[in-house]
């Protein structure tokens, strides 16, 4: 099983000292040309008279901004420690009993604006970058990732299993992994959740977050979309819709409670 997270806007601070980003180490190494090409326009962007309106931040974010002139001297943490959003809060893998944390290990990615697609354990430094971003040189990042995210995802999923797919629209629309449509399953959290009480933007994230934890501590064998569905709904009132086309994929609404 494949587990498909996305990143946060909001990250922590790097630590006061340790090493900065080791590029040839991080997982994926058929991202690495592409890396190097985005960290480079990031860093001239992020020096650029007009680095708010292209990176489509706030001048209120303007020391974040500034750190990105820096990212390659960076201390690092691992992806999960370093993303702190209120998806990866409700994942809070730090707490992931050592089971779980092993099939994060193995079966758990992040997609990024920046890096593409990240392990676990892959250590990076914070950044500031919205998908949307026009680097200097570069243009829309979604673009360059569309050509390269669905076959590293596809590469991530292996043969068999299923891949579950806790993105946003902006995320997935860079890519659900190549070919597997029939076994990838998209999750919606209706902000309406169980009941009719209104939810917020905020908790459905966190629920994304908390339905990625359930599965990795259930240590259930997951190979088909059903058997997803008969997990989340030991918690969660759940409702699986099979692909409407050849092609596409399954969509699972979880509804949550405020």
């Amino acid at each position: 099983m494949l587990i498909v997270l996305p990143p946060s806007e909001s990250k922590r601070r790097p630590p006061d000292d340790g090493v900065p980003v080791v590029l040839d180490e991080l997982s994926f190494p058929c991202l690495a040309a592409t890396r190097v090409r985005l960290l480079d326009a990031l860093v001239a962007t992020a020096a650029a008279p007009d680095a708010f309106r292209r990176l489509h931040v706030r001048p209120s974010m303007a020391d974040e901004v500034a750190r990105d002139t820096r990212i390659l001297e960076l201390p690092t943490r691992p992806a999960l420690e370093t993303y702190s959003g209120p998806l990866h809060l409700g994942l809070d893998a730090a707490t992931l009993t050592p089971g779980a944390a092993a099939r994060a290990r193995d079966g758990l990615v992040v997609t990024s604006a920046l890096w593409g697609v990240l392990r676990p354990a892959d250590r990076i430094p914070p950044y500031r970058l919205h998908l949307g971003s026009h680097l200097v040189g570069v243009g829309r990042l979604d673009h360059v990732w569309r050509a390269l995210v669905p076959g590293v995802l596809a590469e991530a999923a292996g043969p068999d299993g299923v891949v579950f797919d806790l993105r946003s629209s902006p995320f997935q629309g860079i890519g659900v992994p190549a070919g597997l449509g029939e076994r990838t399953v998209t999750v919606r959290v209706p902000q309406a959740g169980f009941g009719g009480a209104r939810i917020g933007d905020v908790i459905a994230k966190r629920v994304r977050g908390q339905a990625a934890r359930h599965v990795l501590e259930s240590g259930e064998r997951i190979d088909h979309p059903g058997a997803l569905a008969g997990v989340l709904g030991e918690r969660w009132p759940v409702d699986l819709t099979p692909p409407g086309r050849s092609g596409g994929t399954w969509t699972l609404v979880l509804f949550a409670t405020a």
